[in-house]
């Protein structure tokens, strides 16, 4: 049997690490030369973690979008917060400024995206009625109001 996946989980814990690396990883800048490693400011290096983070991000936003709520928000958020982590990518000097809000978007975005997948979320968060899938739900009569 092949275990299940949590994706946002994932991508929640890719953001953080993420997060973390780029937080404590200018402490650790004068020993990281001593021991031979250059991954700060390494474009294969952080092209290579948007990558990652755009593979497993999709995945999650995608099977959430397909299979439980159809809503664009969480779509939208990461896209934003990708498009920040590409903008800090140009533009070196402001680093520091466009990280917090590219990290923020995206897990945002993942937990927006779990909590829409749980069962009838998408129709309570909506503030409407409907079943699991935000469909809206349909008179029990069969009869339409005249």
């Amino acid at each position: 049997m092949i275990p299940k996946i949590n994706w946002d989980a994932l991508g929640i814990t890719t953001s953080v690490l993420c997060a973390i690396h780029c937080a404590v990883l200018p402490l650790a800048v004068a020993s990281l030369p001593i021991l031979g490693v250059n991954i700060i400011h390494n474009a294969a290096f952080e092209f290579g973690m948007i990558g990652l983070a755009f593979v497993i991000g999709s995945r999650a936003l995608w099977h959430g979008y397909r299979g439980h709520h159809r809503q664009w928000a969480p779509l939208a958020l990461f896209v934003s917060g990708l498009l920040f982590l590409v903008a800090k990518q140009i533009w070196h000097d402001y680093e520091f400024g466009i990280l917090p809000f590219a990290v923020v978007l995206i897990i945002s975005a993942h937990v927006l995206n779990y909590r829409l997948s749980r069962p009838g979320a998408a129709s309570r968060m909506l503030g409407g009625a409907g079943d699991a899938a935000g469909r809206p739900a349909t008179r029990a009569s069969g009869t339409e109001a005249a």
